[in-house]
């Protein structure tokens, strides 16, 4: 049942492009990136986590629990490489602040400005992190939190909800997740066509210097051929997997994919994943799983691109931050 009919979303040319709809909000959308409160939490494995939390537009001028309570939390997760001041995270909490709810705009490990203090990196399939945010939110006093996330945090949010049902924090109501890869294997082979060149270098330059940030820290870390490297497997076989207990980038990816967790989900989760998105494979558009399911409400618009779905409205929300407050409305 919840395998949606695709919404009334369409843009003009070139905007029905992938290509375009994903490059045009990194370049040219225009967000408000306001201050936000930076608070820097510990987790159990003495690394640091840190979280921008930007309130309600319309907030009561007060303090206290009971005041915080009496509104809903949503926690942002950005995608890979990604960060709390991204364009798409902050134009996604303006939209939520102006529907009335909080936000708390969370950094993956080394992704805040400053090298985590562990060897240990964010992947995509790290849940005990987000887990540490929202009980530190459910400890600050919400009681309503929702979960929204990009890409590898929509991965990282939907393996949470999937992996062990009955551990998920009991104050997580729904969740809104958009171009998740859910199946990392298919995704990454999608990512080494040339036509996804472009990306690939930009993920890989940027990755390529948090490993030299952490030979700084860890001299014995070996970092041989990391210059050459120019795809995820190579990076992912020597690095990600085994810092992170996997066998190889093989065993890494089929284990992280949160495709694998979507049937065992028993919260209300929104999947918007775009048919034309230049990231996802085929594996990504998980059809059958959502009719069988009770809570995943699979949607597969048209056009959207990865992390696109640009909406040229003077308010400046995109359409993803939109769908995410409708859909979120139900259950905050």
């Amino acid at each position: 049942m919840p395998l949606l009919p695709a919404p009334s979303y369409t843009m003009y040319f070139p905007f029905t492009n992938g290509h375009v709809q994903t490059l045009y909000p990194p370049l040219f959308r225009k967000v408000d990136i306001v201050e936000a409160e930076r608070v820097r939490i510990a987790t159990p494995d003495d690394d640091f986590l840190d979280l921008d939390f930007l309130p309600a537009t319309s907030a009561p001028d007060t303090d206290g629990a009971e005041a915080v309570s009496a509104r809903p939390l949503v926690v942002v997760s950005h995608g890979l490489e990604g960060h709390s001041r991204r364009k798409y995270v902050r134009g996604m909490a303006a939209c939520m602040n102006a529907a009335g709810w909080d936000v708390c705009a969370w950094n993956f490990r080394g992704c805040s400005g400053e090298t985590n203090r562990t060897l240990r990196m964010y992947h995509s399939g790290v849940t005990d992190d987000l887990h540490t945010v929202i009980e530190f939110c459910a400890g600050r006093g919400y009681s309503r939190i929702g979960l929204a996330g990009f890409s590898m945090g929509g991965n990282q949010i939907l393996k949470y909800l999937g992996e062990n049902p009955s551990a998920v924090h009991p104050a997580v109501v729904a969740a809104a997740t958009f171009s998740v890869p859910c199946d990392l294997t298919g995704a990454a082979k999608v990512l080494d066509k040339p036509s996804n060149a472009i990306y690939m270098r930009y993920f890989m330059r940027t990755l390529k210097e948090k490993m030299r940030q952490k030979k700084a820290l860890y001299p014995d870390l070996n970092i041989d051929g990391l210059d050459g490297m120019t795809t995820f497997g190579e990076f992912d076989n020597q690095f990600t997997a085994p810092i992170n207990g996997f066998r190889d980038a093989e065993d890494y990816w089929q284990r992280s994919g949160c495709g694998q967790y979507l049937s065992a989900i028993r919260i209300p989760a929104l999947l918007m994943n775009a048919k034309n998105d230049p990231f996802l494979s085929p594996s990504c558009y998980p059809i059958h799983m959502a009719r069988q399911s009770g809570y995943l409400h699979l949607q597969m618009p048209v056009t959207g691109g990865h992390v696109g779905f640009i909406r040229q409205h003077e308010d400046g929300y995109y359409w993803s931050d939109l769908r995410a407050v409708e859909f979120l409305r139900q259950y905050l």
